[in-house]
């Protein structure tokens, strides 16, 4: 596969950049903590860059009205021209830089996704797409494990300006191995107005590799009525917002899961490590794995090992809190695989912008809510119960997905504007 230039490019973006955004995130939180001494604000810095998820649809769209290959140059560009204003931030009274840095740069990432993804799905071979989809959640998790501990040494040793000029540098070399993509694309048609009609030479059903003008609020919203509409796509999306609204629950449990094993809260990064290695190794198998099973019945997999790893560290034993963690990392990624893939092959090039903008939304702010939840419950609730039910929640949100693996693939199989009703 990486025999093929434009996968080996865009897996080398992500791994640049996502080294940049790792090693920033980390960063981020602990300067505005050092400049400002409230643990609130440096959590902030967090939903600073979560917060544009929420407007996935308006955002997916530019993607849709845009050149996509320009686009994505431009986005890291953008970014990389941005993140020096960091530099500026010497105080408390300049912490809003942070945040409004932070804002922008989580607003050109949901862009850059949804670019980047339909750039993949034109560029990249449809047989490959599942391993390309694997490796680059293999690089973004091993960026993960890298990049925060050399973005915590650059900032111990010259500060926060530092990380940021360093970020700006990983922007710069992505853009440049974003003009070396080889993509054919069309130049996007005008956007038509709201009330003008769509059988004025436009029957809606046939967009695949074109870009057709975005009508406003209609344009935003189609990304959501082919999600709805389409038989495989809409249970791996629900499946992905359930999966991630437990993961979130879970996760927000990790440090009292380390307190009951009578280990120091520091521990917690060795869960986390162990996770990494896991999210890194399914990468690497999904895709022969998708090919095998096909990429609902590879989720409901992935959810239920997840289900039996969580509610399993409810067990107060550091062993199986550390298998349970490669577990984790294992069993997560699956379902996030599985539905970009399957949004990337089952939508047309016209939608797929907005389409994968409108997927990550719904799946990714789950997760958000299930830390808050999270945090919120194990104050009150012990966390082996808690452990136990979302294990649960989870086991039955894998046996929802897993009925009818062969109507799923009969939708495959049919042109996407086919495909059952919700």
């Amino acid at each position: 596969m990486l025999r093929d230039r434009n996968a080996a490019l865009c897996l080398s973006t992500v791994v640049i950049s996502g080294f940049g955004t790792s090693a920033l995130w980390l960063a981020a939180g602990v300067w505005v903590k050092d400049l400002t001494g409230s643990d609130g604000l440096a959590a902030l810095c967090m939903l600073a860059m979560w917060a544009p998820t929420l407007a996935g649809p308006l955002l997916g769209a530019l993607a849709d009205r845009l050149r996509r290959g320009p686009l994505l140059t431009g986005a890291n560009l953008l970014m990389a021209a941005l993140l020096p204003v960091l530099t500026a931030v010497d105080g408390p009274d300049r912490v809003w830089l942070v945040f409004a840095v932070l804002f922008v740069y989580g607003a050109a990432g949901v862009v850059h996704d949804a670019a980047e993804s339909a750039v993949i799905a034109t560029a990249v071979d449809t047989a490959l797409l599942g391993d390309v989809n694997g490796l680059r959640m293999t690089a973004a998790e091993g960026m993960k494990l890298l990049a925060p501990l050399a973005g915590a040494g650059l900032y111990s040793a010259y500060g926060g300006p530092a990380v940021a000029l360093l970020d700006a540098a990983t922007f710069v070399l992505a853009a440049a191995l974003c003009l070396g993509l080889r993509v054919r694309e069309d130049t996007p048609t005008p956007a038509r107005n709201d009330g003008e009609s769509r059988d004025e030479g436009d029957d809606g059903d046939d967009h695949r590799g074109t870009h057709q003008g975005v009508p406003g609020r209609q344009g935003v919203t189609e990304g959501v009525r082919h999600l709805r509409s389409h038989a495989l796509l809409r249970p791996l999306v629900l499946a992905g917002g359930g999966t991630m609204l437990c993961a979130g629950l879970a996760g927000a449990l990790v440090y009292a899961v380390v307190d009951a094993l009578g280990r120091p809260p520091a521990f917690a990064g060795v869960l986390y490590a162990a996770q990494g290695a896991g999210s890194v190794a399914v990468g690497l198998l999904s895709g022969p794995a998708m090919r095998r099973l096909g990429e609902r019945r590879f989720a409901a997999l992935g959810i239920a090992v997840l289900a039996v790893a969580v509610a399993s560290r409810a067990v107060p034993s550091t062993a199986v809190a550390v298998v349970c963690g490669v577990a984790i990392g294992a069993g997560l990624p699956a379902v996030l695989i599985a539905a970009l893939t399957a949004v990337q092959r089952e939508t047309p090039g016209a939608l797929l912008g907005r389409v994968t903008a409108t997927a990550n939304t719904l799946v990714f702010t789950p997760n958000v809510l299930g830390l808050a939840a999270g945090a919120a419950l194990v104050e009150l609730v012990d966390h082996r119960l808690l452990l136990v039910a979302v294990g649960v929640a989870l086991l039955l949100t894998a046996a929802a997905l897993r009925p009818g693996p062969a109507r799923a693939s009969r939708a495959a199989a049919r042109p996407p504007s086919d495909a059952d009703p919700a």
